[in-house]
């Protein structure tokens, strides 16, 4: 059982609500940083293979569509410092893969032919494996409704801008 009189760190009461109203103590605050976009090359290479060279040029799109998407709303929200840059890419990373095995799953069925009869396609494996980290990165980066509602933005104030737009 858990120590009652202990106390719980400060992302914990945001996560898991403070029905006591106690003022909750910010956690460590670092230096905002302009993140540079990783090179998607890097991490999703050319290839001399027709099919995975496209599946690759693909997913380059996918990582570097989404980096642009979020990185501007979650440096006005969440403050971005330079440690939050291999999270942010895991992310990306992480949404291209999803991408990539919901395409193949459409390509190719969830069911595949195989030595034994029909098997399920591993891709559901591992697009089930992805997205069960997604919503860990979604969580810790405040990308859903839920994890925002006890986010304050990084200067503790509003600046009239929405970050939306």
């Amino acid at each position: 059982m858990a120590d009652p009189h202990r106390k719980r760190p400060p992302l914990q009461v945001v996560r898991e609500g403070n029905p006591g109203k106690r003022p909750v103590q910010p956690g460590v605050r670092l230096p905002p940083a302009e993140l540079a976009e990783p090179r998607w090359l890097d991490t999703f290479p050319a290839v001399r293979n027709k099919e995975l060279q496209a599946l690759n040029r693909r997913a380059r799109e996918v990582a570097r569509r989404e980096w642009r998407r979020v990185v501007p709303v979650l440096r006005h929200t969440a403050g971005l410092a330079e440690v939050d840059a291999h999270l942010l890419m895991d992310y990306c990373v992480c949404v291209a893969r999803i991408d990539q095995c919901e395409r193949s799953l459409s390509a190719h069925g969830l069911l595949l032919l195989g030595e034994r009869g029909w098997q399920k396609n591993g891709a559901t494996t591992i697009v089930s494996q992805y997205r069960a980290q997604l919503k860990t990165y979604i969580r810790e980066l405040g990308l859903s409704p839920s994890a925002r509602a006890g986010m304050t933005p990084p200067d503790g104030g509003d600046d009239g801008e929405d970050p939306f737009d």
